[in-house]
């Protein structure tokens, strides 16, 4: 046995994808780490919906996908032309942009108001985006429906919002939970934690006897992930730099690390440094992020893709558990 399910260390070029598990469809896709992820478990993922055009372009150049639909989700939801194999999905994924709930963020003080990223795409209110993607599923009614954010949205005031979302997964004829997980012990270098809404179809598990479910009905998946930590000191390689007046220990500006551990969240406005001369080399941190070495991130800095995606390791870890528990049974 292995100790880790997926190498962190990988390529695109060397990856056998068997496109045998099912199809997949990611909204919010940046640069595509869950899609990667998708395929790395097996999936057959057919394209994206993405806002920013520079994240498009690297998903294009680097997926080749079937379908890329470069558009605010609150136009895509409501296009009438969209292909039929989109109403036929295994997985309907998407990470609604989280900056709004995060911990590192100013929370409250920006809910409701209207923001953008750095590349300059249009401005959208960040935290009704979530709605417009629940509102897409029940339009194309995917089997599952799996979303990735922050762990800030299980927390403080933000529990009012996440009942919401609870309740729009419902009112869509959905059962959803929320699952909490550790990119560090799901074999990625990096001690990212994020939350997975995980949904699936009423009907769909009404009719299946088979999938495991709760004494209310409602079903359930079991995980239970428990890697060993990967430290940075047995891949990382460094190079010279000047670190700023911001050079501190804490989550902002350029950050210490500690090479007998595994990396902190990968966020994308900072600097990692092993000392005050030496800083993690851009190959380091697509490693830290499992992102395949040979990825094209053309005019993206490294650490803003690596830090703006889900880990496709992370990914392909919670989906294999889906189609184990879950897909394995209902398409047999």
């Amino acid at each position: 046995m292995t100790k880790h399910k997926f190498p962190y260390n990988w390529t695109l070029a060397d990856a056998v994808f068997t496109k045998d598990k099912g199809k997949v469809f990611s909204c919010f896709a940046c640069g595509g780490g869950s899609t990667m992820g998708y395929k790395l478990a097996g999936f057959d993922v057919l394209g994206c919906n993405e806002i920013d055009p520079r994240m498009a372009e690297c998903y294009i150049t680097n997926h080749k996908p079937k379908y890329a639909f470069i558009q605010p989700i609150q136009e895509f939801k409501l296009r009438e032309d969209l292909p039929t194999d989109l109403y036929d999905l295994d997985i309907l994924d998407g990470s609604p942009p989280c900056s709004s709930f995060s911990m590192a963020g100013n929370r409250e003080k920006d809910w409701g108001k209207e923001k953008h990223f750095r590349e300059g795409q249009a401005k959208q209110v960040l935290d009704t985006l979530f709605f417009d993607f629940i509102e897409l599923a029940q339009k194309l009614k995917p089997k599952i429906v799996i979303a990735e954010n922050v762990k800030g949205m299980i927390k403080g005031k933000a529990k009012a919002y996440t009942k919401k979302v609870y309740e729009a997964f419902d009112a869509a004829g959905y059962y959803v939970r929320i699952y909490l997980f550790n990119a560090a012990k799901m074999g990625v270098p990096q001690r990212r934690e994020r939350i997975f809404f995980i949904a699936l179809r009423k009907d769909i598990a009404d009719a299946n006897a088979d999938i495991k479910k709760d004494k209310n009905g409602a079903p359930i998946l079991e995980f239970g992930f428990n890697e060993p930590e990967i430290a940075i000191k047995e891949f990382g390689t460094y190079i010279k730099g000047k670190p700023t007046q911001n050079y501190t220990k804490s989550r902002f500006g350029d950050v210490e690390v500690d090479v007998n551990r595994s990396s902190p969240t990968i966020a994308t406005i900072n600097r990692y440094w092993v000392s005050t001369d030496y800083m993690l080399d851009d190959d380091t941190i697509k490693k830290i992020g499992s992102y395949p070495m040979d990825y094209n991130f053309l005019s993206s800095e490294v650490k803003y893709l690596v830090g703006m995606s889900v880990p496709p390791i992370v990914t392909a870890q919670v989906a294999t558990k889906i189609y184990d528990q879950w897909l394995s049974k209902i398409n047999k």
